[in-house]
């Protein structure tokens, strides 16, 4: 196994614990044992309980960086791309990745700093809304909108079912359409 392999499934490992038993459940040792792997093959790519929580923020927020610049760079319209490329990764995040972004989570719980690369992402990303050829305010509302979706999800607060879900994603992108 390669050691960008075995540095996921550790994250996947650690992910898994937080999202099912939470943070304070995380330990080294349990997150060892949920990747079928040595506590000291663990340390050897994170060294510590928050080494592990900043690879997990790191991940999830240079997966959603990458996610959003290839959707924007497809998008054959100048405006509204990066609204509608933010909208689109974020509700693929919200149904999918709820483990990844436990690392969310257990930041905020051990140490508020290691969101630091998800608030830089956020401010690039609020900045490419602002200049994406909409109005400021109603794009701004748009990715808050994006967000809401997500953390709801995140957070089990009233998730909607399938077919809202779908409908809420397919207004936003009519919104990114309309100036």
């Amino acid at each position: 196994m390669t050691k960008i392999n075995t540095r996921l499934k550790i994250l996947d490992a650690a992910s898994q614990i937080v999202h099912s038993d939470g943070i304070f459940d995380m330990t080294l040792d349990a997150v060892a044992e949920q990747a079928d792997m040595s506590k000291g093959g663990l340390l050897y790519h994170f060294p510590s309980k928050e080494a592990l929580i900043k690879g997990m923020v790191q991940h999830l927020s240079q997966n959603y960086i990458d996610n959003i610049k290839t959707d924007a760079d497809h998008d054959q319209s100048d405006q509204g791309k990066w609204t509608r490329a933010f909208i689109k990764e974020t509700y693929r995040q919200s149904a999918s990745n709820q483990e990844m972004n436990a690392g969310l989570l257990a930041a905020l719980a051990i140490n508020p700093d290691l969101l630091e690369p998800m608030r830089e992402a956020y401010k690039e990303w609020q900045n490419n809304i602002e200049n994406d050829g909409l109005d400021t305010v109603n794009a701004t509302i748009l990715r808050l909108a994006g967000d809401g979706l997500w953390f709801s999800e995140l957070f089990g607060l009233a998730p909607l079912n399938d077919d809202l879900r779908n409908r809420v994603l397919e207004a936003l992108m009519n919104f990114t359409k309309e100036g």
